[in-house]
């Protein structure tokens, strides 16, 4: 066997994962499917412009799909890129990628305890414009 072999067939070293709460831990999320509205424009308590829409995706056969919401925010500055996902129509066709969170609320109308998934937008990208109408 060449000494070549001889060191890659050594075992080596495991690896060690910290696992201290030190490091700081975000779940990114990748998701395309349409525009349940056109985005919204909004004030934070702190005064800071956002922009707020949610996307649907469907999954599952034609007749018995499902659709899942997700609402995602985004904190464009002001500017063209601001105002061109502002512009965008109910139906269009995004890709969007953002760091992921999970919160809890109670339902106002049934007072049943919810779950929501949200996105903090880092890249949108538009695939297709509005579905037409069929």
């Amino acid at each position: 066997m060449s000494s070549f072999l001889r060191t890659r067939a050594l075992p080596r070293a495991a690896r060690a994962f910290s696992t201290s709460t030190q490091r700081s831990s975000f779940a990114k999320m990748t998701i395309v499917g349409r525009l349940a509205d056109s985005p919204e424009l909004t004030t934070t308590s702190t005064s800071q412009e956002i922009l707020k829409y949610v996307v649907g995706t469907s999954s599952g056969p034609k007749d018995n799909q499902k659709t899942s919401w997700f609402r995602v925010v985004s904190f464009a500055p002001e500017g063209p890129q601001r105002d061109f996902i502002a512009s965008l129509d109910k139906g269009t066709l995004v890709y969007v990628e953002g760091d992921a969170t999970m919160s809890s609320y109670t339902d106002s109308e049934t007072g049943n305890p919810r779950t929501a998934l949200n996105l903090v937008q880092r890249r949108l990208e538009v695939l297709s414009p509005k579905k037409p109408a069929a």
